[in-house]
């Protein structure tokens, strides 16, 4: 039978491991582990094709309707060529439908260049979410199109779409350089693109009245335009102020 001193102590003892009142008790401190986690050489989410990185997926930018956008889209890699006759008209048609659907101008299609495998567009909106639903809509218009005219199912682009903030005239000029002469310079790079005429009829040069030299284009009149007129004035006015566009004009770098 315990005594009184060992009873008192059991009692001083359970006292001690309680925890005190207001105070929250603390687990002991383990020894980490080694493991999987963290930065290492193939972590992270895995491209979509294979060679070549995808767009990052982080938050994007805002975006002020004073400012245009440049947009690149990637197709899935093994599907037809997008520069043949049938395929540019069904993006021809997809991109007026865009047009006409957008006709409170809160997303703008203002100029685009047809490449084999992947779509420059120059676009306008009344911020970062009207262009993301723009977007979205006017790739689902795409897709659509493509997918019936080659009689498949499935997904058409790549991946996300990138997209640069055009803040300057200077930059506005650039892209406008790059969108019209992007097939030239890849013809001359050797790659499978041919651009017979002084400008590049796969792209919205036709409809451009921005360019040095006088240009016309026989039968414009009987195709609906594919594209909106520009509001913002770095796209209507500003990048005049570095001169207007040569169609000899070729983009540096790619």
């Amino acid at each position: 039978m315990a005594t009184t001193t060992e009873r008192r102590t059991k009692t001083l003892r359970g006292q001690a491991n309680r925890p005190r009142a207001g105070i929250k008790p603390t687990a002991p401190l383990l020894p980490f582990r080694a493991g999987h986690g963290g930065a290492r050489p193939g972590a992270g989410r895995k491209p979509k094709i294979p060679g070549r990185p995808g767009v990052e997926h982080r938050q994007r930018d805002p975006l002020a309707k004073r400012f245009p956008v440049h947009v690149t889209l990637k197709l899935r890699s093994g599907l037809p060529r997008l520069r043949s006759g049938r395929e540019y008209a069904a993006l021809r048609a997809a991109f007026a439908a865009g047009c006409a659907r957008n006709l409170s101008g809160v997303f703008r299609l203002c100029h685009y260049a047809v490449l084999n495998d992947h779509l420059h567009l120059i676009c306008e909106a009344e911020g970062r979410t009207a262009l993301s639903r723009g977007l979205q809509g006017l790739l689902i218009r795409i897709a659509r199109a493509l997918n019936k005219l080659w009689s498949r199912r499935g997904s058409v682009f790549a991946d996300r779409y990138h997209d640069h903030i055009l803040k300057s005239p200077r930059e506005v000029r650039n892209a406008l350089r790059y969108v019209f002469g992007n097939a030239k310079k890849h013809a001359a790079e050797g790659r499978e693109v041919t651009v017979p005429q002084a400008i590049d009829t796969f792209t919205s040069a036709p409809w451009f009245t921005g360019f040095r030299e006088r240009i016309t284009v026989h039968g414009i009149e009987a195709i609906v335009r594919p594209v909106t007129d520009a509001r913002t004035w770095l796209l209507t006015e500003g990048w005049l102020r570095h001169g207007r566009i040569s169609v000899h004009e070729v983009p540096v770098t790619a």
